[in-house]
């Protein structure tokens, strides 16, 4: 994990962030525990207050469990909830600026389709 406090990105979303992109990767599977708020903000010097808001967007979301004096874990069905958000959010965000940027350099859709195939092959 990497906080950065420039970055304009509140840290309790990075942390969640983080946590979650490692739930995607597939670093923590559905039942693992996940590390103690303690843990992060000892190991990060981040305010257990501020690690705990992060995990508890995730709580909110579904990804974490909170077991009561064991910690917190990955909930069932988490990693397919944290890889269907993060699909949504390449096809409303990320995918349009792609073909924006790719008409601007003059890419028809054919051409675009072979390089994606070509790079999917590889």
């Amino acid at each position: 994990m990497h906080f950065d406090d420039s970055s304009g990105e509140p840290l309790f979303r990075q942390v969640a962030d983080q946590l979650n992109e490692a739930i995607v990767s597939g670093l923590y599977k559905e039942g693992d525990q996940v590390p103690s708020t303690t843990e992060i903000s000892t190991t990060y010097r981040i305010n257990p207050a501020t690690v705990l808001k992060g995990m508890n967007l995730l709580v909110e979301r579904g990804l974490l469990e909170k077991r009561r004096g064991l910690g917190m874990f990955v909930a069932a069905g988490a990693v397919a909830r944290a890889r269907d958000a993060k699909r949504e959010e390449f096809l409303s965000s990320q995918l349009p600026q792609f073909i924006a940027e790719a008409r601007r350099l003059g890419f028809g859709p054919k051409e675009l389709t072979e390089l994606i195939e070509k790079e999917y092959a590889s």
